[in-house]
C-alpha cells in the first residue's frame, strides 16, 4: 500500500509528482531545491543558504509524515559544481547526529531545475 504526502510547509511539486510517497514502512521524497515555501522565491544568494533551505524543505516533508533526520537512510545530491561540496557537506552534516548520518552518493551535474546548484532526495523508514 502508497500513501502520498505533501505539505504547505515545503514548496509544491513543479510537476507531475508528489513531495513524497510511503510505500510500506519506506519514506521516500522527491528532489527538493532552494524555493522558500513561504515566499515561492529561489534562495540562491550562495551555496550555504541554499543547502540550508533544501534541507529545511526536506525536513518539512519528513515532518508531515511523522519522521526526522534520525528516519533517513539514503540521501542522493546532485549539484552543479564539485567546488562547492566542502561547503554542502558543512550545511548537510549539521542535519544528522554524528555516527548516525546516512548512506549517500553526490553527483556533479550538467543542470538542474530552476537553474539551481543543488537538490538532495532521501529514503527514510518509519
Amino acid at each position: 500500500m502508497k500513501k502520498v504526502y505533501n505539505t504547505s510547509n515545503a514548496p509544491l511539486p513543479l510537476g507531475p509528482y508528489n513531495q513524497a510517497v510511503m510505500a510500506g514502512n519506506m519514506f521516500f521524497t522527491s528532489g527538493q531545491i532552494a524555493i522558500n515555501s513561504k515566499t515561492e522565491k529561489l534562495v540562491t544568494d550562495n551555496i550555504k543558504d541554499e543547502t540550508k533551505q533544501v534541507m529545511e524543505n526536506l525536513k518539512a516533508v519528513l515532518n508531515s509524515a511523522d519522521l526526522n533526520f534520525t528516519n533517513v537512510v539514503k540521501t542522493s545530491i546532485f549539484i552543479s559544481s564539485m567546488d562547492d561540496f566542502k561547503d554542502i557537506n558543512k550545511v548537510y552534516g549539521s542535519y544528522f547526529d554524528k555516527g548516525n548520518e546516512p548512506a549517500r552518493e553526490t553527483v556533479e551535474v550538467a543542470k538542474l531545475p530552476a537553474g539551481v546548484n543543488i537538490e538532495i532526495s532521501m529514503i527514510a523508514i518509519n
